[in-house]
């Protein structure tokens, strides 16, 4: 346990009440002290007068000068007065204070509110003759700080060893975690004691197609929750994560502290700075209510308005997939039963078919007369290119062209009869994590989607990273996504990447990058399976930053359907996969299961028809990470909500209160709920639906299923 002496606090008083700049949120309810303690920079944070972050050291640790030795250099002990992180004196503060709303392209709600104190301290490092900034904001949910390089003459180029920013604990909260990983956040989520987590992290993970862990790690978001009489709930994450790495979280499990630890290249190095520059926003979440933490866009404020001059090609979608049979086993990616293919030599139209290929005419237009009958915009179509053959695994650079398609995929016949029914497809780019021959295509990839009306893709980096030796999330990768965001900008092209970082807020920047995977989805059911409370956990962490395609909509949920005595099974009942259409926030929103499956349940599917994808107000009724989400969301330009509840592995009640509503209004809902025998396990497909009347002073009562859910479709009555 930590162990503070009355010396050591009467000490930490002095420096407080001598030295301290102390900034406080708009609301007054949090107060933020910055100091420095012999030159070296301090800051804690409390909330309501109790402190949630002890004194904690700002800093970062630098190479000696900017031309690094290959494979890592060996820290020296002179080598520290190269960093910044001791030796300042303050010679400047900054004042400032933003209240403005804004309007996200696609979005929770139809106004984000930004409302914050600025306090913009300058630290002046005389032995180098150097000077930095480290900017705070403090909103009226929480602390976001960064810091700030101007251009100097003794700054000009470094390159960072290592950011020290550090959030001790004063109390050894309950977290929920995943391991680091320079390459995935793909893992299930933990739930333990943050003194807990170094006898539980070496079995917190399972294999991975690109995987670099990092010992007694964590990633962000983390969140956290001080238990007993008066709860707390804390989400620790990073804001505008651009040109530098993404962070993981050190944990020193005895002091309840955590420090950055960032993605590293190669060479050892974890970022290469020319200023001015800044880094991105370390963020801290903080509430008594989950509930409030869920609904803060604290993140996506502390990112800058987009540059974009139109956005008008922009827009929700709700999709349907040649993709869940690849998944689980049925068909393949692959046309031909070739093992080496060169995309610049082999005649794939003399290969020999493997009978499998999901990507063919027939089938494609099959799924395309569903999709288009049901009311579907979109058909994300896997395996349609050329080199599924040798895709993975090979480091292999010219991986695919994102231009030729098999023999038996007609692009233009399909995309025609496609357009023809009211549906556009959508574009589907693997790179194998070869980043840089993505690059090489894009324009001519980008330029083959304006040809036939494509106005979508998914983007795919299974596998390492080329250029070989970058990560998922080390800078250089980082700006490839953005690199290819902004590509795809000119083409008015939308994104959705999958195996990318995990968003940061950014699509307040970019917002035509609308989605992405960057955690343990709905595939993972047919993988290593995912816990029954994955879903629960998710809204805190992952989805903190920005929307995830997490493709849910799977009614045939026991794969032993497809292959008698196959043991796995999607870990929910069907209720509960309608009810993640509102839990999750998804713009672009997938039905991914089979056409043959949804037609043997056409008065569950109308949940999924009749859902919306993007949002003029979300409420979040009631929530606990780990147990249980309810939220309700009102339609983009309608008087229509959705309300969806989903729990974990246990049972639940829950009464939904209508007060949310307006008043005087009548309503009707559509109900879809577990049935009374419903079961994950044992009844999956176990479901009831009814309609009722309501208003603003209706409840209505569910009893949830072991890892089971509800969703209502809420309608006025003309």
């Amino acid at each position: 346990m930590k162990k503070i002496t009355v010396g050591a606090m009467l000490l930490s008083m002095m420096f407080v009440g001598v030295k301290a700049q102390s900034l406080k949120s708009p609301d007054g309810k949090f107060e933020m002290n910055f100091q420095l303690k012999q030159g070296v920079p301090y800051y804690n944070l409390k909330y309501n007068g109790a402190v949630v972050v002890e004194d904690s050291k700002l800093g970062l640790r630098l190479f000696k000068d900017s031309a690094i030795k290959f494979a890592s250099e060996i820290a020296k002990a002179d080598d520290a007065k190269f960093d910044l992180n001791n030796g300042f004196t303050k010679t400047d503060e900054k004042r400032d204070s933003k209240n403005e709303t804004w309007q996200p392209v696609l979005g929770e709600k139809k106004n984000y509110i930004n409302h914050y104190n600025e306090l913009a301290v300058t630290l002046d490092q005389s032995s180098t003759s150097r000077s930095i900034v480290v900017k705070f904001r403090l909103f009226n949910d929480g602390l976001g700080f960064r810091y700030e390089f101007p251009q100097q003459k003794n700054l000009n180029y470094f390159v960072i060893r290592e950011e020290d920013s550090e959030i001790d604990f004063p109390t050894d909260m309950k977290a929920w975690w995943i391991v680091a990983d320079y390459d995935s956040q793909e893992y299930q989520y933990q739930e333990t004691k943050i003194s807990e987590i170094p006898a539980q992290w070496d079995k917190a993970f399972d294999a991975n197609a690109s995987q670099a862990l990092v010992k007694n790690a964590v990633q962000s978001p983390l969140m956290l929750k001080k238990e007993g009489k008066d709860p707390l709930y804390v989400n620790v994450a990073e804001a505008a994560v651009l040109d530098y790495p993404a962070s993981h979280l050190e944990v020193d499990a005895q002091n309840f502290k955590f420090k950055t630890h960032l993605t590293a290249d190669r060479q050892g190095a974890k970022g290469y700075i020319q200023t001015p520059s800044v880094t991105p926003w370390r963020t801290i979440i903080v509430s008594p209510k989950a509930e409030e933490v869920m609904e803060s866009k604290m993140i996506f404020n502390l990112n800058e308005p987009t540059k974009y001059t139109d956005t008008s090609y922009i827009h929700p979608t709700k999709y349907m997939g040649v993709w869940w049979e690849m998944i689980i086993g049925k068909s393949q990616w692959a046309y031909s039963t070739a093992e080496n293919v060169h995309l610049d030599k082999t005649d794939f139209s003399k290969l020999t078919p493997n009978g499998k290929h999901a990507a063919n005419n027939t089938k494609v237009k099959e799924y395309i007369d569903f999709a288009a009958e049901n009311g579907f915009k979109g058909l994300l179509i896997e395996g349609w290119n050329i080199g599924w053959e040798d895709w993975f695994g090979h480091s292999k650079e010219f991986v695919f062209d994102f231009i030729t398609p098999y023999p038996d995929f007609d692009i233009k016949m399909l995309n025609d009869y496609a357009h023809s029914k009211g549906i556009k497809l959508i574009m589907h780019h693997e790179t194998s994590g070869s980043a840089t021959n993505y690059e090489r295509w894009s324009d001519k990839a980008f330029q083959l989607m304006n040809k036939y009306g494509y106005d979508a893709v998914k983007t795919g980096y299974v596998g390492d990273i080329i250029p070989r030796g970058e990560h998922h999330y080390s800078q250089w990768t980082i700006n490839h996504f953005y690199r290819i965001a902004e590509k795809a900008n000119e083409y008015k092209i939308m994104v959705n990447s999958h195996e990318s970082v995990r968003p940061t807020g950014e699509s307040r920047t970019y917002p035509n990058y609308i989605s992405a995977e960057a955690a343990r989805g709905t595939e993972y059911e047919a993988f290593g399976g995912n816990k029954p409370d994955h879903q629960t956990v998710l809204p805190f962490t992952r989805w903190m930053g920005g929307s995830m395609d997490y493709t849910p909509g799977i009614f045939q949920t026991k794969l032993d359907y497809y292959f008698p005595g196959d043991k796995r099974f999607v870990k929910t009942t069907l209720a509960k996969q309608l009810a993640l259409y509102v839990t999750m926030y998804m713009p672009l929103q997938m039905a991914a299961d089979l056409p043959e499956n949804y037609k043997k349940h056409m008065d569950a599917f109308q949940f999924i028809k009749d859902v919306a994808a993007d949002w003029d107000d979300t409420k979040i009724l009631s929530a606990e990470p780990g147990d249980y989400v309810i939220t309700a969301r009102k339609e983009k330009g309608t008087e229509n909500w959705f309300v969806g509840g989903i729990t974990d592995e246990n049972k639940r009640e829950y009464t939904v209160d209508f007060s949310f509503l307006d008043k005087g209004k009548k309503y009707e809902i559509t109900v879809y709920e577990d049935g009374k025998d419903a079961d994950y396990i044992d009844n999956p497909q176990s479901y009831n639906i009814y309609k009722k009347q309501i208003n603003s002073k209706s409840k209505l009562n569910f009893k949830m299923a072991r890892s089971g859910g509800f969703a209502i479709s809420v309608k006025p009555v003309n």
